[in-house]
């Protein structure tokens, strides 16, 4: 086991950090109004009693923005998690399906399967990630029998105060995850200060972009689904989002 440097850590952030920012403005340049509606609730925003376009469109953006920036930042973390247990235990990037990363400690293998936050799935998709630990186990013993396997789930943020799942796999959450891939009770913390490198300067890009889309989605908008006098066509919108 080696220690990893605050300084290495830094480095990967300033190196890296871009490309989360990069996918952000990328995903609202790509986005198209219609894709938005056909995803979401109309009868919702009719029951918050919504009646201006501009707060509908930036009700249905935010809602978007904040699932698909969750996934975005989701893989960028697993890539830095990568990064520090390569330096600390020597793993890498796993080749099975539904494990990202494998390294060895005290003579077990560990499979991760590294999730953003602890309540990441339903129990479908937790059935599927405990059959793909048993394929992996599966895979790996096929040339090693002796091997000694654990498979774990690890989350990046919060907190699961049990994390023993049965004996089929073990759930670390928050601090018990980066400490479990680092050895470093603080890393937790210890991380969060590189992550905001160049934060303000990468906003300001992406809020000019989130500006423009705003403004051409009200522009679509109103055009498409409001009546003469102004007010939202709910019955047209409803029709578009839900109609055989």
């Amino acid at each position: 086991m080696n220690q990893i440097k605050i300084k290495e850590i830094t480095k990967y952030v300033e190196e890296n950090i871009g490309s989360f920012h990069q996918k952000r403005i990328d995903n609202i340049n790509k986005l198209k109004l219609k894709q938005v509606l056909k995803r979401k609730n109309p009868y919702l925003f009719k029951a918050k009693y919504i009646l201006t376009v501009e707060e509908l469109v930036k009700g249905l953006v935010e809602a978007y923005i904040s699932s698909s920036e969750e996934g975005i930042f989701g893989d960028w973390l697993e890539g830095l998690a990568i990064f520090i247990n390569e330096k600390v235990f020597g793993g890498w990037k796993s080749g099975i399906e539904g494990v990202d990363l494998e390294f060895n400690n005290d003579d077990i293998r560990y499979i991760v399967d590294i999730k953003s936050g602890p309540n990441w799935g339903n129990s479908s998709q937790i059935k599927r990630m405990i059959n793909n630990f048993q394929k992996a186990t599966k895979t790996l013993r096929t040339s090693n029998s002796k091997l000694h396997i654990i498979p774990v789930n690890g989350c990046c943020y919060g907190k699961d105060n049990k994390p023993d799942k049965q004996g089929i796999y073990y759930k670390y959450c928050g601090q018990r995850f980066w400490e479990f891939i680092s050895g470093d009770e603080n890393l937790y913390t210890d991380i969060i200060e590189p992550l905001g490198y160049k934060a303000k300067e990468r906003n300001e890009e992406f809020m000019i972009s989130y500006a423009r889309m705003i403004n051409t989605f009200n522009k679509i908008f109103s055009a498409d689904f409001c009546t003469d006098k102004g007010d939202i066509n709910w019955e047209k919108l409803v029709k578009f989002n839900s109609a055989k």
